[in-house]
């Protein structure tokens, strides 16, 4: 099964301050799963490093006050065509994200306190069928997959 990874899990440093690390648990998933690297703000024109963002009701923000929903809605959309046409099901996604971050996210005030809610990318998906998890739940995704093969 062919399952979509934000990129920065994959030790890419793509993420808003241009780091990146691999996800514990990551590696071991490539011995049941082919792993899809994604980056939707990538995907979405922005540059790395960039200017941290957040949601804010509907809009995503910079820390300055610029608004970049359109950038990030961009990037879904570009990484929802990727799922589609790879078959896709599952997406394992950077946690607390504005774009992808599922379940909760940062509330908007740049505070680093979490809200309830999902980034950009994150609901696409879901609204499209796409189970995404987030990295903390990558342990509980290998013992399904080792369930499976017994």
């Amino acid at each position: 099964m062919n399952i979509l990874v934000s990129a920065c899990l994959l030790g890419v440093e793509c993420r808003y301050s241009g780091d990146g690390a691999v996800a514990p648990g990551i590696k071991e998933l490539l011995g049941h799963y082919s792993l899809i690297p994604v980056c939707p703000e990538i995907m979405g024109g922005l540059a790395t490093p960039r200017t941290p963002a957040e949601r804010q009701g509907n809009r995503v923000v910079t820390r300055d006050g610029e608004d970049v929903t359109a950038a990030y809605e961009r990037g879904a959309r570009e990484v929802l065509k990727l799922a589609r046409l790879l078959g896709c099901q599952a997406a394992i996604l950077k946690e607390r994200s504005p774009s992808c971050g599922r379940g909760r996210i940062y509330d908007g005030t740049f505070s680093g306190i979490l809200t309830d809610g999902n980034g950009v990318c994150a609901e696409l998906l879901e609204s499209e069928g796409v189970k995404v998890y987030g990295e903390s739940r990558i342990a509980q995704l290998l013992e399904e997959a080792e369930r499976q093969k017994a």
